[in-house]
């Protein structure tokens, strides 16, 4: 069944919070009340299998991996109802216009993905997808260090953080990866404003 009104729900936070785990919980939701769903995730992301989107839980669902937002047009089934995108963040500008044909065509517009880069900087075109967004939910995470809640995600490097000018994408988990509190969030040679 088509919505009468398309609709964006962003799922954000940092690493570890759940992100993907609330969206699959959406979208075993969406299977009970018969939606036609099809998901899309960042080709590159292999952490755990190309063809499924998976929670660090272990959680999973069947996913399309896609190097571009624009090829989410091109592989998008009729009869769907439901679109979901998991990692969102990796993606370029061109998840913006793309989204908001989805919703301006009556979907429902599932978008998961990390609010900051592991300098604490907005990421990628989360910015613009919170602010368009019908329903936001950020999630926290664990601090790691003291276990109060964490909203950023610390990238280490042999134990110890990562500098601000390193690459911002890498793709790994809790191998390179903590959630952290904004006071024990540490990002080494971080420019001053």
């Amino acid at each position: 069944m088509k919505h009468d009104h398309g609709r964006l729900e962003v799922i954000t936070g940092p690493m570890f919070c759940g992100k993907t785990d609330e969206l699959l919980r959406r979208l075993r939701r969406a299977v009970i009340a018969q939606q036609k769903i099809q998901v899309f995730k960042p080709g590159f992301d292999i952490r755990y299998n190309n063809e499924k989107v998976t929670s660090h839980a272990g959680n999973e669902y069947d996913a399309f991996p896609i190097d571009s937002t624009t090829e989410i047009s091109a592989h998008l089934l009729g009869e769907v109802t439901l679109v979901a995108i998991d990692e969102a963040q990796f993606f370029d500008e061109e998840i913006i216009p793309v989204v908001q044909d989805l919703v301006d065509r009556g979907l429902r517009v599932i978008v998961a993905g990390l609010d900051m880069d592991f300098r604490g900087v907005p990421f990628g075109q989360m910015p613009m997808l919170l602010a368009q967004a019908e329903i936001v939910d950020k999630l926290h995470a664990i601090c790691m260090v003291c276990g109060e809640q964490a909203t950023r995600t610390q990238r280490l490097v042999d134990g110890e953080p990562a500098y601000f000018d390193d690459p911002i994408i890498i793709v790994g988990a809790s191998e390179m990866y903590e959630a952290r509190c904004r006071n024990h969030h540490q990002v080494p040679r971080r420019k001053k404003d």
